[in-house]
């Protein structure tokens, strides 16, 4: 019999059933299968059902070279065969089975044109580039969670990550669906309904079985193992679309990640756009026909807006200026107010108790200087920071906010273990000039 899958298999001849060896006849007209005889088959003519000896024919030979001069396209596959059967090294063997070539012939011959080929490596590059270019078009935002975190034994955050074991890739969840099963045992005597109720507990068991395997394929495929960072990349949406995720994210597991995530995509895409014809529409309404007067109009607006504020505060002000209990209240909840981030009122206390603040301090010398800017110089000078450390805590907030695409004050908070005064004064200065993003 002959394997329909084994590419140097070929059918028997047609007319003696004898092996084919090569230069063989293939008939052009009949097929397929395909009609192939022997030359002693085709020298006497043979015919059978529709195959007649006066049909066109072909002649089938590997017998030319394809690679090499010296090495034959029959020699090429019988090498190819060889190496699958005695496995790559094994050259001896692999000569042995050839009959054709020497030891050092196959391994030059192969290491040559099919693993330092140029042509081949081209070719696999240009494929890894068109699968890249192709993923690369897609719209996910997640990640696969190929290196995961590693918390403690019944943490919070191995809670969070419903029991995730790192080094087995493994859940904690429903971890006793054998236990219905270690006292079931088949016996010949047992009766009809016995026999039944097992069988049933079995195919209980194969349910829980495909539950805990489909739940683990959802984890997975969803990115979901480390859930913190899934939900970082969920506060890049506007708030609009993170409502949207948190309703729609039931429905995750029917669509799968990748249509879910197109799904929220054009959703956050339609709010964007939204969000572009309601202020466009808005510069319409004002008369605004081009982009230099629409700055202008957004400078204006903000000016204007500040204005009111003020006149609804002093207005505010006004009022409890009549009553003076009210009076009273007010300051005290805006003393309250300005107390929690005022660093303003800070410092006014200081000089009304007779605290002198510290003065500036003296950047000459320090190690670190020459790298800074004038305005870096400056927060250094007033912070009372080292200019060695201030790169150390610049570059590692900015390596961070890169990592997670946007940085809040109290992560910043947690990477450096300074005064936090100091720390929100360092994120203010970097978010004002740019170099990282809030989340």
């Amino acid at each position: 019999l002959v394997s329909p899958g084994d590419p140097f298999d070929k059918p028997p001849c047609r007319g003696c059933s004898s092996y084919l060896t090569e230069p063989y006849v293939k008939c052009a007209e009949c097929g397929p299968p395909p009609f192939l005889l022997c030359l002693q088959c085709f020298t006497r003519g043979f015919e059978y059902k529709k195959h007649q000896s006066d049909h066109t024919y072909e002649i089938m030979t590997s017998d030319f070279p394809v690679l090499d001069p010296n090495w034959t396209a029959q020699e090429e596959m019988s090498l190819l065969e060889a190496v699958m059967d005695c496995g790559f090294g094994n050259w001896q063997d692999v000569a042995n089975q050839m009959c054709t070539k020497s030891k050092e012939e196959c391994e030059k011959h192969y290491m040559k044109h099919f693993i330092n080929n140029p042509l081949f490596a081209s070719t696999l590059l240009n494929l890894k580039q068109a699968e890249e270019a192709q993923n690369h078009e897609t719209a996910i935002p997640f990640h696969s969670a190929d290196d995961p975190p590693r918390p403690t034994f019944d943490s919070l955050l191995s809670r969070d990550m419903a029991g995730y074991m790192p080094a087995r890739a493994d859940f904690e969840f429903d971890n006793y669906a054998e236990w219905d099963l270690r006292d079931i045992d088949f016996v010949e005597d047992d009766s009809d309904i016995l026999h039944a109720l097992k069988i049933a507990v079995v195919d209980i068991y194969h349910s829980r079985l495909k539950e805990r395997q489909r739940r683990k394929k959802i984890i997975r495929d969803h990115g979901l193992i480390n859930l913190r960072k899934f939900q970082i990349l969920e506060r890049r949406y506007p708030k609009e679309v993170q409502e949207l995720y948190e309703t729609m994210r039931r429905f995750a597991r029917i669509l799968g990640p990748v249509e879910h995530d197109k799904f929220i995509e054009s959703h956050a895409l339609e709010f964007e756009l939204r969000r572009e014809i309601k202020r466009l529409q808005e510069y319409r309404a004002a008369g605004i026909t081009n982009f230099c007067s629409a700055r202008t109009y957004e400078h204006l607006k903000k000016s204007r807006d500040e204005e009111r504020l003020k006149r609804t505060m002093l207005s505010e002000v006004l009022q409890y200026i009549q009553d003076s209990s009210a009076c009273q209240q007010w300051l005290s909840r805006q003393a309250d107010i300005h107390l929690q981030s005022a660093p303003v009122l800070q410092h006014f206390l200081s000089h009304s108790t007779g605290r002198r603040s510290a003065p500036p301090l003296n950047l000459t010398g320090l190690p670190g200087t020459e790298k800074l800017n004038e305005k870096e110089k400056e927060l250094c000078q007033m912070v009372r920071l080292v200019p060695g450390a201030y790169l150390e805590y610049k570059a590692a907030l900015v390596n961070e906010c890169n990592k997670q695409g946007g940085l809040r004050l109290a992560q910043a908070r947690a990477l450096i273990k300074i005064d936090v005064n100091k720390t929100r004064k360092i994120y203010d200065f970097l978010i004002r000039e740019g170099y990282i993003t809030k989340a």
